[in-house]
């Protein structure tokens, strides 16, 4: 079953997050250390600041509102998502994945690049992962991208598409791999901006590595000493994690501001590639949902659940991968080719991990290339 809906939050939740960022309890800092030890006191106080006196909610729900908005009853779960149909002569149904720490909204400047082009273009459709956003959770274990997959694939036959193409980035890629691995007679392609953290390349009897891949799988244990404390808590005691993080407005925005600083192209002032309005339209949407525990947890799930790729396995559906220049770290083509069929590879020399809000236009460019050429 199928329900269109209007997103609007009581404002008793609105009101009571003002109060509890008007008790915050501010950490000390040592001087002049910007963002080295996370993120940075001088700049989270300036955001407290505008989210309580100049944010406004009600602005980021009219945005959302401007789409159709559903909730879908697949297998007992009530997902939510926008659907948007393609104005184009031609259109085709494509199924996008946000990741963590964003949501839903990370698309939001996609939708008219990917819906309004007069030629080609795509009915969208863009769902929250369970746990996130205002889609159900699941507070049951094995809720991970091959789970997901599976309710994604049932709405899109519940939506009367039985073939489509997905995408995605970061949990989205996951998602999208899953989706091609288990179905991949409903899927027309798949275009990828991140290589799933849970890839795992099957290699031949007696095969090994190029350099190339192995300097690639030193630079990510470089990366995961260095930058990798996150993903290690919510992998392993994400729920101790949330105690603190579900009752804080402030350390809730710390935790998730920090990794938008740090895996965007922002060169050191983060106020260069997003707005006070869309980091806090994200936070809050995390805050009035209480969804940083359900949303944190795919890590544990994830890690159980290595998306094993190769011989047996390949991923045969065409395979488009774009890869922005800071988006770290990222394996080399060798190292992706031994699971996907790739058919178009993109080096683009800006962007970071969020291209979607980063680079909205050329990764609707890379994304309308890949899937007009299967179409022809």
């Amino acid at each position: 079953m199928i329900k269109k809906i209007k997103i609007e939050i009581a404002q008793q939740f609105l009101d009571d997050l003002k109060t509890k960022l008007r008790l915050t309890r501010w950490p000390d800092e040592i001087e002049h250390s910007g963002w080295t030890y996370g993120a940075s006191l001088s700049y989270m106080k300036e955001l407290e600041d505008y989210w309580i006196n100049y944010f406004d909610w009600r602005k980021t729900e009219s945005e959302i509102n401007m789409y159709p908005n559903f909730v879908a009853d697949i297998e007992g779960y009530k997902i939510h998502f926008l659907h948007i149909k393609g104005k184009g002569a031609k259109s085709i149904p494509l199924i996008m994945t946000h990741g963590w720490p964003y949501s839903f909204l990370e698309m939001m400047k996609l939708i008219p690049l990917l819906t309004e082009n007069p030629d080609f273009s795509f009915d969208l459709v863009i769902p929250s992962m369970p746990g996130y956003g205002f889609s159900q959770k699941v507070n049951l274990a094995g809720c991970n991208v091959t789970f997901m997959a599976e309710l994604w694939d049932k709405l899109m036959i519940e939506l009367g598409y039985d073939k489509y193409a997905v995408q995605g980035g970061d949990f989205g890629s996951g998602v999208s791999t899953a989706i091609a691995m288990k179905f991949p007679g409903h899927v027309i392609g798949i275009h990828l901006n991140y290589i799933p953290g849970n890839y795992v390349p099957v290699m031949e009897e007696n095969e090994e590595f190029t350099k190339e891949e192995n300097d690639y799988l030193d630079s990510e244990e470089e990366w995961f000493s260095r930058e990798g404390g996150y993903s290690l808590e919510q992998n392993t005691k994400p729920l101790t994690l949330a105690y603190g993080l579900n009752d804080s407005p402030m350390g809730l925005c710390a935790w998730i501001v920090e990794k938008m600083y740090g895996w965007s192209e922002c060169n050191g002032y983060i106020g260069s590639v997003f707005s006070k309005d869309e980091l806090l339209s994200n936070v809050t949407l995390y805050w009035i949902t209480e969804t940083i525990h359900s949303s944190m947890r795919l890590y544990n799930e994830n890690s159980k659940n290595p998306l094993v790729v190769g011989k047996d396995t390949f991923i045969k559906t065409p395979v488009a991968i774009a890869h922005f220049q800071y988006e770290e770290p990222f394996p080399p083509r060798k190292f992706v080719e031994r699971g996907y069929n790739i058919q178009q590879w993109s080096d683009f020399p800006s962007g970071g991990h969020f291209p979607a809000m980063e680079k909205p236009e050329l990764l609707a460019e890379d994304i309308l290339k890949f899937f007009k050429s299967l179409s022809l």
